[in-house]
């Protein structure tokens, strides 16, 4: 049985559903502060990363999980190897873990350090684990929903400085090949879009998908910071702007992992914006 962390999330959800289509026996695992639909066969059950004795409870049955750490785990919370070893003794054989790109790229920041913790716990256990390190989400463009609905403009710093971002649902599709082939274990895959695209460039590309225009207004790093704040960490915000703002060389390098584990092409913005394009009307 696989157990699904984070559930509700943009990979969470999608990883859920595709498992169960797949036939999988699945355990959907959510804080319980959102409402969730699971597929039918799925079993919701509540826990908190933060509470081990929560998520002991939660693990019953399962030797397979996906790992994932949002919010305020992000920066702090129990030790990464006691998070393992609840896992383990809960009957957990087999770990596909959503680390971060910035694990890699940045190990010297505060705000990937337990990020690059985890890596660091897994590999010293016992546990089959894969690695995944996404770069930036496309859904990170879902703040701009309420700007474009209302007044069709696209606000965000840093126009002009592109990232391979990548679609979550990607990341799913390979977490669920991660979590139900063999041929994975002990891999560490970089997940990036097909293309470097800067945030003007994706303006124009829902822009299309919406079939109108739409102005893009760029955002001083004052006023992105103050918006991120209200969902992130302050180290995690401050570092997530020097990405967007001032990108290394291996965080514009689009990696070709998506391709080698599902045998095609990452998706770009474009078919994205397309199939999402209902939300932004």
């Amino acid at each position: 049985m696989i157990a699904v962390t984070g559930a509700t999330g943009n990979i969470g959800r999608t990883l859920v559903t595709t498992l169960a289509a797949g036939g999988a026996k699945v355990i959907a695992i959510s804080r319980g502060d959102k409402e969730i639909q699971v597929p039918d066969g799925v079993e919701h059950r509540t826990a908190d990363l933060g509470d081990l004795g929560s998520l002991s409870t939660a693990l019953a049955g399962a030797d397979t999980l996906f790992l994932l750490i949002t919010g305020a785990q992000l920066v702090s919370g129990p030790d990464p190897d006691e998070v393992l070893a609840t896992a383990a003794a809960a009957g957990v054989r087999k770990v596909v873990f959503l680390s971060s790109q910035g694990a890699a790229t940045r190990p010297g920041s505060d705000a990937y350090a337990r990020t690059l913790a985890f890596e660091n716990a897994l590999a010293r256990t016992d546990l089959e684990w894969t690695v995944l390190r996404p770069s930036g989400f496309f859904t990170n463009t879902y703040a701009w929903i309420e700007p474009v609905r209302t007044r069709r403009t696209v606000p965000a710093p840093f126009g002009d400085v592109g990232l391979p971002v990548v679609d979550p649902a990607d990341i799913a599709a390979v977490a669920a090949a991660a979590l139900t082939e063999p041929g994975h274990a002990g891999r560490t895959y970089t997940l990036t879009g097909p293309a470097v695209i800067t945030p003007r460039e994706q303006t124009a590309a829902l822009s299309a998908a919406l079939g109108e225009p739409l102005h893009f207004h760029e955002l001083t790093r004052a006023e992105a910071r103050t918006g991120m704040l209200r969902f992130m960490p302050e180290s995690v915000a401050d570092h997530t702007l020097t990405i967007l703002g001032e990108p290394t060389g291996a965080e514009q390098q689009v990696s070709g992992d998506i391709a080698a584990v599902l045998g095609r092409p990452a998706t770009d913005y474009a078919t994205w914006a397309t199939r999402t394009a209902a939300a932004y009307r």
